[in-house]
């Protein structure tokens, strides 16, 4: 199992509403190449979301569905690539000041991953995860800014 952690400087609700829109996985997820369809009932529990992952020309298509959804706090998806298997990945949003930890648990549950499992396995899709939590917290941080922008210029107008 790969665990990662990132203290993210915006609330809960600012990542949430990065993780609740399915469309804007690409933005964020290291290795996806393209969001190919999203659920319009995205995150609820059984919807899907269809990507494009790979290096290059070396792609595939995943399916991530959505298994535990509990909005603002924690969403649990079992990503499926064959011939690779399937992994779980856990998300949970804890509170922290005015901020969010994050934290992000990876699991292969099906497929040669599960034979490779250990700690050469884990410690590269621990980068890769630590690269997918810096790109989330870059974008939240972003727009976060972006809309205390936008509310001191509005307050200012008046």
């Amino acid at each position: 199992m790969s665990r990662n952690r990132r203290l993210i400087l915006s609330p809960p609700s600012r990542v949430w509403g990065l993780l609740a829109n399915g469309l804007r996985y690409g933005e964020w997820v290291s290795g996806t190449q393209e969001v190919i369809t999203a659920d319009p009932e995205w995150p609820e529990v059984g919807s899907r979301l269809r990507v494009r992952v790979g290096v290059g020309p070396l792609t595939l298509e995943d399916t991530c569905v959505v298994r535990v959804c509990e909005p603002e706090r924690r969403l649990e998806l079992e990503a499926k690539a064959d011939p690779f298997g399937a992994a779980r990945i856990a998300m949970n949003l804890v509170p922290w000041g005015a901020h969010t930890l994050f934290l992000l648990e990876w699991h292969p549950l099906r497929g040669p991953g599960t034979r490779m499992h250990g700690l050469p396995v884990d410690y590269l899709v621990s980068i890769r995860n630590g690269m997918m939590l810096t790109k989330l917290a870059r974008i939240a941080v972003r727009e976060r800014q972006r809309d205390e922008t936008s509310a001191r210029s509005e307050a200012a107008a008046r």
